[in-house]
C-alpha cells in the first residue's frame, strides 16, 4: 500500500513515517500542507492519504474534498476525539477518522477494506 501523509508537525510526520514503514506501509510523500499534499498525490499517487484536520492556517476537510476530486481516498486524522467533528467528517468524503494515537497499518487497511465493502465504521 503507498501512503501520503499529511500533517504540518515535522515531528509527527517523521514518527508516523517510521512506524508506518516498520509496518509494511510505503510512504511515498509527505506534506505540511495542502499544496505539497496536492503536488505529492499528483505525482506519486497514493493508495490512500492521512490528512490531519487542522493543518496550521488550513483545513484539513478541505484538502480531503481537493483530494477526493482527484480519486484519492483520504483518513482523517487528528489528536481531538472525534466526537468533536463528528458531523464535519461524516459529511465530508473522507472514509474514514483515526485517533493519532492509534495510527497503524492495520487500522489504515481496515478502514480501506470497509470504504471497499460499504460506509466507514465510526
Amino acid at each position: 500500500m503507498r501512503c501520503l501523509i499529511v500533517d504540518d508537525s515535522p515531528v509527527f510526520l517523521a514518527a508516523a513515517s517510521g512506524l508506518l514503514r516498520h509496518q509494511g506501509i510505503v510512504v511515498v510523500c509527505v506534506a505540511a500542507n495542502g499544496a505539497e499534499a496536492l503536488r505529492g498525490a499528483e505525482r506519486e499517487r497514493p493508495d490512500v492519504a492521512l490528512v490531519d484536520l487542522d493543518l496550521g492556517g488550513e483545513s484539513g476537510l478541505d484538502l480531503a474534498e481537493r483530494l477526493y476530486r482527484r480519486s484519492v481516498p483520504t483518513i482523517l486524522m487528528s489528536t481531538h476525539a472525534e466526537q468533536d467533528y463528528r458531523d464535519l467528517i461524516t459529511a465530508s468524503p473522507a472514509i474514514g477518522f483515526l485517533p493519532k494515537m492509534s495510527l497503524s497499518g492495520c487500522v489504515i487497511v481496515r478502514l480501506l477494506d470497509g470504504a471497499a465493502t460499504g460506509p466507514p465504521e465510526r
